[in-house]
């Protein structure tokens, strides 16, 4: 008897309610501000960086040229905005995202009762907004250097760079997360020392071996830079409808790896 009134009594109280779930705009949002406070906070220091990255290209390798011309000039000034977002996405990026995996900040984010792509796109909209300057910076730098008038195109030039951008951080993501912290950021090394010195992004293609322009024709870099190029001189130079299709298939394997990897258990 006693069993069956405490069963009655069980059954005629009221369960507390369930929370609500918050909605994906504000995980969103609070996912944006975490992120922007772990790693927006270098934003002063990535400034200096891209700067000091920017007069490297610029000037430093215009000082490799003597007598330098204006097409030259004009090839370093533009190929600069691309070394600077592949710099932030294939090393900077991986450098943070091994930093987190280190620490267990990102475990501690998958354990989250969030979507797990959400976390790849708080880092991509966080990465952004720090690539943000390296335009402007390469800008500044090419006029005060070499007195460079530019023609933007801006729908062109933004596109190109969310596109770059976009690229350069999921592959660099992907690559942080499949490989060991250590061992992404040799192969993030080694991919920018690549980019720097093999990829025709500051100097013409012609002066590539034929069958490394072929190669360099379905990779990234290239496209990414003509691309930028065309946006910022726009009346000398025009985009390329080969080097939009290789970033943005780039672009949907980059993203295609990094949500696998995130939302991959273990």
């Amino acid at each position: 008897m006693s069993e069956a009134i405490t069963r009655e009594r069980r059954e005629g109280q009221a369960l507390p309610p369930i929370p609500e779930r918050a909605h994906l705009g504000m995980t969103v949002w609070t996912l944006l501000r975490w992120t922007m406070a772990q790693t927006g906070a270098m934003m002063p220091l990535f400034i200096v960086v891209q700067a000091a990255i920017a007069g490297a290209v610029v000037v430093g390798f215009g000082l490799l040229v003597p007598d330098i011309d204006a097409p030259t000039a004009e090839l370093l000034s533009t190929g600069a905005p691309t070394i600077l977002i592949l710099v932030i996405g294939l090393v900077l990026c991986p450098w943070g995202v091994a930093g987190a995996r280190t620490s267990g900040t990102l475990t501690y984010q998958r354990a989250l009762p969030v979507p797990r792509p959400l976390l790849l796109v708080a880092d991509l909209v966080v990465w952004l907004v720090i690539a943000l300057p390296s335009i402007p910076v390469t800008v500044l730098v090419a006029r005060l250097r070499y007195g460079i008038e530019y023609s933007i195109d801006w729908p062109l030039l933004v596109g190109a760079f969310v596109l770059a951008t976009i690229m350069a951080v999921s592959v660099g993501y992907a690559t942080a997360m499949l490989l060991s912290p250590m061992m992404s950021q040799l192969v993030s090394q080694v991919m920018v020392f690549f980019v720097m010195l093999f990829s025709p992004v500051t100097f013409p293609k012609e002066q590539l071996p034929e069958w490394f322009q072929a190669v360099h024709s379905v990779l990234p870099f290239q496209a990414a830079a003509d691309l930028l190029r065309a946006g910022l001189l726009s009346d000398r130079f025009e985009p390329s409808g080969q080097g939009l299709v290789v970033l943005i298939v780039w672009c949907l394997l980059g993203l295609i790896i990094s949500v696998r990897a995130v939302i991959r258990r273990g």
